[in-house]
Parts: structure tokens; C-alpha cells; sequence
């Protein structure tokens, strides 16, 4: 069996150029009658196993680290000569199929931290100092900078305890929901009540003095007030719940994507929607439990893409998915895997340029049992600033390149 490594050295012709092809299909900046763009955002809580996700299933390397967790070459669903998805990820492989599914190899950054709070604390603000986590996160300082319409919470987040850093600015406004049946035949909520329905989290500010706190206060109850309206006129008493595929799928995840495809059909007006799935930390006994997790996020973005398109709206969105980290090659004594660096991310939507891009994890240059990085993740984000949502990367990130013209 000839790994990757070997066939690249045997090649007669290796590409000098850039490891990574070009990304968006069409530039943000065309006209396009669907209305503003969107990103939904999907945090794959707790470390993603890269290695069984997009699979080496020609590496030699691979097979000898994991004796109960490989998979074979039989059961994956194979991309190309050397990279396959994992068998349960049989919707985002007929995305790959159509070119809307984009999969970057080997993302992470130099010196990977290994705790879940630090690393994702780095994903979320794009910064490795970690006196930074504790300023705004990149998609709020980007949306920050971007006009958004009047009186629209910037970002909706679905079923989080808390707000995600990654969208915490000085200015945009983000609102955490958990259900749209929570609004239906629902009263609206007076100005001093709880908000628990909805909560418009205002961004962390500069110190502000008592005055100006109180109109700060004031004005973010009005505007919680009419985020709560907003919200009851897309799921009031004269729009049912929709019996779609996604919410047929019954699961938590799905649930929270049926959320965020019923407010973009109803062209609610946020720029950024966040949802997360948990449950990836697979220290023990990991094979099904992977398989479960993978096996809903490809079905539920499988049928999200399906709803959008049957709305109209799929021209509109791009659905980015990363971990904080991926996992180690060789499996545990507890047939699981434990903390590692990089993994792949990926990027879904018709505006994408569809395939592989980057360089797959070499499995024989190893740092304490984890592939080093060959894509920075923060270079991914500048793309889509750039590419996507029109916010120039420099304003945002510190001097990464974009990938604006690679993935999108």
C-alpha cells in the first residue's frame, strides 16, 4: 500500500505553486438578487478526530496508530486517491459531489494549546495571547465594522449557555435563542421583564459613566423589546412550525439548524448565525459515539442546504464548521483518542469552490503524538472576511493572508 508521502515523491511533476488552489466561486461584491450574505457558524465542541473524519485511508501510518479505531478503505466514502470522508457523512459527500462542500486539510496553529477553554479562547478572538481572550472576538470586531440593518440583532446564537466569544464585540448586538416554539401564541415581553425568551446581549464597552450607562441600559431593553417582536412575526400564531426533513431529524442539532434556516427564510436580517454540537471530546470508546456525531452534522447540513435552496436563499449563505483542536493518531488504551492540534474545517455553500484544498497531516512528522499544521486557521478567517462578508482582514486579524481567492 503507497501512502500519500511516498506518491509525492515519486512523482514525476510536483506543483510549485501554492499549496492551495483557488475558494469563492463569485466575489461578495457581485450583485446578487437573494439579498445580504450570511455566515453560519458551526463549533464542533470538544475536539473533533480529524484523522476519522476525512480519512488517509491510503497511509500505512494511518492503520498501524489505530488498530480498533480505523476504518477501512471498503467503508469510506472516498474524495479522491488518498482522502475519503467517514461512511455516516453520506450527505456532505453528495454536497462534495455538487462542488458546494469544501474541505481545507490540516488547519490549526503554531504551538497548539491542548486545553479546551485556551484553544477554543483562541479560535473564538483569533489571538494566542492570552491577555487578548479576554477582548472582542473576530466575527465581533469584523461586524463591528460592517453596517447591518437597523434595529437586527448582527448575530443570532442558537442553544448556548453564554455567548460565544467569537461574536462579542464593542458595538454588534447578538441574541441568543433556544426555540422559535418558545414564541408562538407567546405574548410580548414588557421592557423590564427577564427576556428569557430572547436576550440581546449588548458587546462588552468601554467604561461608560453612571449617565450614559443608564441610556445604554435603557436603549438595550428597547431594542431586546423589538428583537422580541421580530422574532414573534417570524414564528407568531400565523406561521406554523414547518414539517421540514431538518425537523424530521428530531435531534438537538438539527434543531438548532431548523432554527436558523426558518429565520433566514423569513429574511430575518442577521449577518451571522452560531450553532454548536457537542460531545466530541472521545477520550473512551469512540467509534459509535464519532459516527453518531458525524453521522447528525452531515444530515443536518445535508437537509439545511436542501431547505435553503428550496427557499431560495442558498445563494446567500455559507456554513462554516471547525473544533478547537483535532485528535492524536495513535488510539488510547480506552479505544479512543486524546487531545491533539490540527484537523480539517469545512466550508459549505454554492458560493464555494468545492473540493480538497491544502496539504493532509503528514503522519510521519509528529509532535507528542499530534500532525503538526499546514493551513493557519486564521488565514481561512481572513477568507472569509474577504471573500464572504466584505470586511477587509487587516481591520480584523493581524497580517494573515487571505484565502479569499483559494476557497471561495
Amino acid at each position: 500500500m503507497q501512502s500519500r508521502r511516498e506518491f509525492l515523491k515519486q512523482s514525476a511533476v510536483v506543483s510549485m505553486a501554492p499549496t492551495l488552489p483557488a475558494f469563492l466561486r463569485k466575489s461578495a461584491s457581485a450583485t446578487d438578487p437573494g439579498g445580504e450574505k450570511i455566515l453560519v457558524v458551526i463549533q464542533l465542541s470538544g475536539g473533533n478526530d480529524g484523522l476519522n473524519t476525512v480519512v488517509p485511508y491510503r497511509d500505512d501510518l494511518y492503520y498501524a496508530s489505530r488498530q480498533e479505531l480505523k476504518l477501512s478503505q471498503d467503508s469510506v466514502i472516498r474524495l479522491d486517491d488518498f482522502a475519503a470522508l467517514h461512511p455516516s457523512m453520506r450527505d456532505m459527500a453528495d454536497l462534495y459531489q455538487k462542488g458546494s462542500l469544501a474541505i481545507v486539510q490540516g488547519v490549526g496553529y503554531p504551538d497548539a494549546n491542548r486545553s479546551h477553554d485556551v484553544s477554543m479562547a483562541i479560535w473564538h478572538t483569533a489571538k494566542t495571547d492570552p491577555e487578548s481572550h479576554r477582548d472582542a472576538g473576530w466575527l465581533g470586531r469584523c461586524l463591528d465594522r460592517k453596517e447591518s440593518r437597523p434595529r437586527v440583532p448582527s448575530v443570532v446564537v442558537t442553544a448556548a449557555d453564554e455567548t460565544p466569544q467569537a461574536v462579542r464585540g464593542r458595538k454588534c448586538q447578538v441574541a441568543n435563542i433556544d426555540s422559535l416554539d418558545e414564541f408562538r401564541f407567546a405574548s410580548v415581553p414588557k421592557q423590564n421583564d427577564s427576556m428569557n425568551r430572547a436576550v440581546l446581549n449588548d458587546s462588552p464597552s468601554p467604561m461608560k459613566s453612571q449617565a450614559t450607562l443608564v441610556e445604554f441600559m435603557r436603549q438595550t431593553a428597547i431594542e431586546s423589546q423589538w428583537t422580541v417582536e421580530q422574532i414573534r412575526s417570524v414564528a407568531g400564531p400565523d406561521s406554523r412550525p414547518r414539517n421540514t426533513l431538518l425537523d424530521r431529524l428530531g435531534n438537538s442539532f438539527a434543531k438548532q439548524m431548523s432554527v436558523i434556516a426558518e429565520l433566514i427564510r423569513a429574511d430575518f436580517g442577521s449577518t451571522v448565525y452560531y450553532a454548536a454540537q457537542s460531545g466530541y471530546d472521545t477520550h473512551s470508546i469512540q467509534r459509535n459515539r464519532h459516527s453518531e456525531l458525524l453521522g447528525a452534522l452531515s444530515t443536518a447540513i445535508g437537509a439545511f442546504m436542501k431547505d435553503l435552496e428550496t427557499s431560495g436563499h442558498a445563494d446567500r449563505v455559507l456554513v462554516m464548521c471547525f473544533s478547537e483542536f483535532g485528535r492524536q493518531v495513535q488510539e488510547n488504551a480506552s479505544v479512543g483518542t486524546d487531545h491533539g492540534t490540527s484537523g480539517p474545517m469545512f466550508l459549505v455553500g454554492k458560493g464555494v469552490r468545492g473540493g480538497l484544498h491544502g496539504t493532509a497531516p503528514d503522519l510521519s512528522k509528529l509532535v507528542d503524538n499530534a500532525p503538526l499544521h499546514t493551513t493557519d486557521f486564521r488565514d481561512v478567517y481572513a477568507g472569509i472576511l474577504k471573500g464572504w462578508l466584505q470586511v477587509d482582514p487587516g481591520q480584523v486579524l493581524d497580517g494573515h493572508l487571505s484565502l479569499a481567492n483559494v476557497l471561495l
